[in-house]
């Protein structure tokens, strides 16, 4: 672990604080000792970092060591599967089985996605067990419980890439589902959206393509007591009940972070994921570049699919009028927090504020919202037949009441960062007043100053 940069005083402040802290575990064990507690010693162990957590938090020797070497050379997830077939290889650690090494390799890996700070990586996985294809060959099954959810969609997702990744390193052969076990997880999934809740419901079509080509099995444990009633007492499925973690993995995993799984798998060189480019809505067989690019920047719907009562909605999808993409950044935007001009939330009637949530349409799910002057406001037409642009929130105000129609609500600023962390494709500009800056330098033969003519422009 490298040192902690800092000065003398600061250093005495930190050195001050853990000697304090073993002073008052060394308090707590005595009284444990006592045998008042479930445990006779404090429970909480202590880390210093990432590694020193996932070590702690997981108890296999040695990980910590190996997952700083990793780190300075790789992504924090090109690190979180190396690891994982470090550990299912035996180079790091000492199990008892074959079974036993997976297990640990997949929560190993799945901490080191979390940061090691939530309970999924050891309850929200069950355990890890190997099963049998009906040509004699295994395949790893993970059992997925309910508090996977805190582990968030990404990591749900790639703790299934992991798990392809280590049978790869061990020589383990990939899930082959039985044609009724596919329409298994397909009632299963649907009855779980009307019993609990799903961020994303996949298609059944969707269902089918995942179950279908998925190398892993996506299994767990029941959460729930409403029973399927078509696909039961299946001999490879232990129960007739709903299985929430196999469903939130699937569904709010692998469904919806798609995007997220494909740029590792194309970063770490892994066939057998080709399916993801269907899932996704990517190019399909026949088409020309110009017809993958039409896929590729079709409306989305997902934003509104499910919709709640009573919330407005500013946008339909990729509609005329609508939010108008701006790429770039303020000081108050940044990663899942896009800004739109203050005008805009005034003749919004105040729906939308700083901070406020707003599910968008693309590059990912959601967006906070933060007041940005910088970037044009809504054209309104007013009573009077007037259509202004309001980019001034003092404007806004005065005109408030005048407004009849919204023509257009104005720009969205949302950074490239975005799009590339969703793996997204960037989407066409419209033109903006950077592209009128190109133009005029390319029909001039002159550089010109941004900010003077943003301080001149009318």
């Amino acid at each position: 672990m490298g040192e902690t940069i800092a000065s003398e005083e600061m250093h005495r402040y930190f050195d001050g604080l853990e000697a304090r802290l073993k002073e008052a575990i060394e308090i707590a064990n005595r009284a444990r000792a006592r045998g008042g507690d479930p445990r006779p010693v404090v429970e909480i162990p202590l880390a210093k970092d990432l590694a020193d957590r996932v070590e702690n938090l997981i108890g296999v020797k040695g990980v910590a060591e190996k997952i700083r070497e990793l780190e300075a050379r790789m992504s924090r997830e090109e690190a979180a599967l190396e690891i994982g077939k470090q550990v299912a290889e035996g180079v790091v650690g000492s199990f008892p089985s074959k079974k036993d090494a997976v297990e640990a390799a997949i929560r190993v890996s799945m901490a080191v996605l979390t940061e090691g700070v939530v309970a999924a990586p050891i309850e929200g996985i069950d355990k890890v067990d190997l099963g049998k294809n009906d040509d004699g060959s295994q395949y790893i099954r993970i059992f997925y419980s309910g508090p996977i959810r805190s582990a968030g969609g990404t990591a749900q997702a790639l703790s299934v890439l992991v798990g392809d990744y280590v049978r790869r390193g061990i020589g383990i052969d990939r899930y082959k589902p039985r044609e009724e076990e596919v329409e298994r997880y397909v009632e299963e999934i649907l009855l779980y959206k009307r019993v609990a809740s799903l961020q994303y419901t996949p298609s059944e079509d969707e269902i089918r393509l995942i179950v279908r080509n998925c190398p892993v099995c996506i299994d767990g444990d029941p959460t729930e007591e409403a029973e399927v009633e078509g696909h039961r007492d299946l001999e490879r499925i232990g129960t007739n009940r709903v299985r929430g973690g196999m469903c939130l993995v699937l569904a709010e995993g692998l469904a919806l972070k798609a995007p997220k799984v494909k740029k590792h798998v194309n970063k770490l060189k892994m066939d057998g994921w080709d399916w993801l480019e269907t899932l996704i809505g990517g190019a399909k067989s026949g088409e020309s570049d110009e017809d993958e690019q039409k896929n590729k920047i079709k409306p989305k719907d997902k934003y509104i699919r499910d919709l709640i009562a009573g919330r407005p909605v500013f946008s339909h999808p990729s509609r005329p009028g609508g939010f108008r993409l701006r790429y770039g950044r303020s000081r108050n935007t940044s990663f899942a927090s896009a800004g739109i001009n203050p005008a805009g939330m005034v003749l919004l009637d105040d729906f939308i504020t700083n901070g406020t949530q707003l599910k968008i349409e693309r590059p990912g799910k959601a967006a906070a919202m933060s007041a940005v002057d910088s970037i044009e406001g809504p054209t309104v037409r007013l009573f009077s037949g007037d259509l202004i642009r309001v980019d001034d929130i003092k404007e806004a105000y005065e005109v408030r009441q005048q407004v009849e129609v919204i023509v257009d609500i104005g720009e969205i600023l949302i950074n490239y960062g975005d799009f590339l962390e969703n793996n997204h494709p960037l989407m066409p500009s419209p033109y903006v007043f950077e592209w009128w800056i190109y133009d005029y330098e390319s029909v001039c033969s002159e550089t010109v100053s941004y900010t003077h003519l943003r301080a001149h422009e009318t």
